[in-house]
């Protein structure tokens, strides 16, 4: 480097005064004719030289001069404030001080928490999920292995399934209750069924006949309830898949049979008829089997027919399942029923029927919701040598599951089984009237779990078919808090069980439009209107 500078007397430096030539380092001490010298001037120039290095630290220097020093210690006053307060805080541990509803109430009425909350209470933003491919799965999705593995933790394509199940059960619902009333033709007409899913095509009413009736003067005192005394009731459908590109999602096409539950008052007498009797009268029953019996109500709704006009429940779903499998012949069918209450108890005798009466019937599945015990142990042990697969969901708080049957549970039962009063359970089972015993695989949800529920619901809640798809849509694991990112909209449950809604919820729903026709604009068939992972 070369230097071309004037040295004051007084040895300041000022670096406006310099004139820098940078040939790289170190300094080159040389310096041309006119330059002081260096031998006189030595402390000067270790001077300069310090103050040269030093004017090359600055020059160097890439990080800007805080142009506005007075902002910035005020952004530094307010940040020291802002700690101590938060320190403040932290070592008042509130978080111990408050009891745990008070810090769940907080929960509730943080932003976060209530924006989710008006998103579920608004019948404008229904969320969708799309649906995974089942073929390599659907045997087990299905129930080949009892769902061994796939209820908890519960799988997110079985919930999808359960709940896309369920709301072809709703389909049943409102179905009915739009037009309850029987025709009075000869010939029945086939029914619109607005489906949930529409890759599916319904192909079948289906009808249920009491087999006792009420006093005509019932009739006259009421003559515009005469759907709730009428003795053949609609009941439900069948549905088939024939989407080509639904098949191919399933493995397999897919046969739906839907029933709903009780709905007029000889239903109602029939549920009430609560004595077993035998299933088929005449059958042989094998040496130390148990005579297989069910209720006499439902199975009196199962095979009672209207004379002529109307079939019975039995004829009706078997033929039509029989005509589907002979249309279909060589395509991989599966046949899955489902239903609530009374509807999940003739489920299981239609299973019965299609593992017995149909000649190479394809896999049979029942998925039920809510359902009533509806026979004994040879029922049970029956359904189980046909290998028809029953998912039964059930609610803890739901007292249906536990009727009929006045002796012990299931659970008792194996026990007692295993200390040895096997025998003595037997001879129980072959001559008490009320020795009911459930079928297949039990999966359990709760009403309490719900954070949107109070926890001691009503029963007409507890037993409702949208609770329990509100439930399973919400469930993770037995041991686990409700799903946070369940996403089934709470239009439906608020506009029904409003009651059993936690106050906090029905406040802020009270200012949310409820329009329950947008919930009926179904998805396509490449999504579900509800559940995701």
């Amino acid at each position: 480097m070369q230097l071309g500078i004037t040295l004051p007397n007084s040895h300041l430096f000022q670096p406006k005064d310099v004139k820098l030539k940078c040939n790289g380092f170190p300094l080159n001490a040389s310096v041309n004719a006119q330059s002081v010298n260096l031998k006189t001037l030595s402390p000067s120039t270790e001077m300069t030289k310090k103050h040269i290095a030093n004017l090359e630290k600055l020059l160097q220097k890439t990080n800007p001069v805080d142009s506005n020093p007075v902002i910035q210690q005020s952004c530094n006053n307010r940040s020291t404030l802002e700690n101590k307060r938060r320190n403040l805080l932290e070592g008042l541990n509130l978080a111990n001080i408050w009891p745990d509803e008070m810090r769940k109430a907080a929960e509730e009425m943080s932003p976060r928490h209530l924006n989710r909350l008006k998103r579920l209470l608004s019948s404008k933003s229904i969320e969708f999920s799309p649906r995974n491919n089942l073929a390599s799965r659907w045997k087990e999705y299905h129930g080949s292995n009892n769902w061994l593995g796939l209820l908890d933790p519960l799988d997110e394509n079985l919930r999808r399934e359960l709940v896309r199940y369920g709301e072809f059960i709703q389909a049943a619902y409102h179905c009915f209750h739009s037009d309850p009333a029987t025709s009075v033709e000869e010939v029945l007409p086939e029914r619109h069924v607005a489906l949930p899913d529409r890759s599916y095509k319904v192909t079948k009413s289906l009808y249920a006949t009491s087999s006792i009736g009420l006093p005509k003067w019932v009739d006259d005192v009421a003559p515009d309830l005469g759907w709730m005394t009428q003795r053949s009731s609609w009941i439900g459908y069948v549905a088939v898949c024939e989407d080509r590109n639904e098949i191919r999602r399933m493995g397999r096409r897919d046969v739906v049979i839907a029933l709903r539950g009780t709905a007029t008052c000889l239903e109602w007498a029939e549920n009430f008829r609560d004595l077993l009797v035998e299933q088929n009268v005449g059958d042989d029953c094998a040496e130390g089997a148990v005579q297989s019996k069910v209720e006499c109500g439902f199975l009196s709704l199962y095979k009672t027919s209207d004379d002529l006009r109307v079939p019975s429940l039995a004829e009706s779903v078997v033929n039509e399942v029989q005509r589907l499998i002979e249309q279909y012949k060589g395509e991989p069918l599966s046949i899955t029923i489902t239903g609530h209450s009374l509807g999940a108890a003739l489920a299981l005798l239609v299973a019965d029927d299609l593992s017995t009466c149909v000649p190479n019937a394809p896999p049979v599945a029942v998925f039920s919701f809510g359902g009533p015990r509806v026979g004994n142990r040879g029922f049970a042990d029956r359904l189980n040598d046909n290998n028809v697969k029953v998912l039964r969901i059930v609610n803890n708080q739901d007292v249906i599951t536990r009727v009929p049957g006045m002796f012990v549970s299931e659970g008792l039962d194996k026990k007692l089984r295993e200390s040895g009063a096997g025998r003595v359970l037997d001879m129980l089972d072959c001559r008490m009237p009320w020795a009911y015993s459930h079928v297949g695989t039990e999966f359990r949800v709760d009403t309490k779990m719900s954070p949107f529920l109070k926890p001691d619901a009503d029963v007409a809640c507890c037993h409702d078919l949208e609770a329990y798809l509100h439930l399973v849509d919400g469930f993770t694991a037995s041991n686990c808090p409700f799903r946070p990112n369940a996403k089934r909209s709470l239009v439906r449950l608020l506009n029904e069980q409003r009651s059993n809604f936690k106050r906090l919820y029905t406040s802020k729903g009270k200012g949310l439009t409820i329009n329950l026709d947008r919930e009926h604009n179904f998805s396509t068939s490449s999504c579900l209107p509800s559940p995701s992972s």
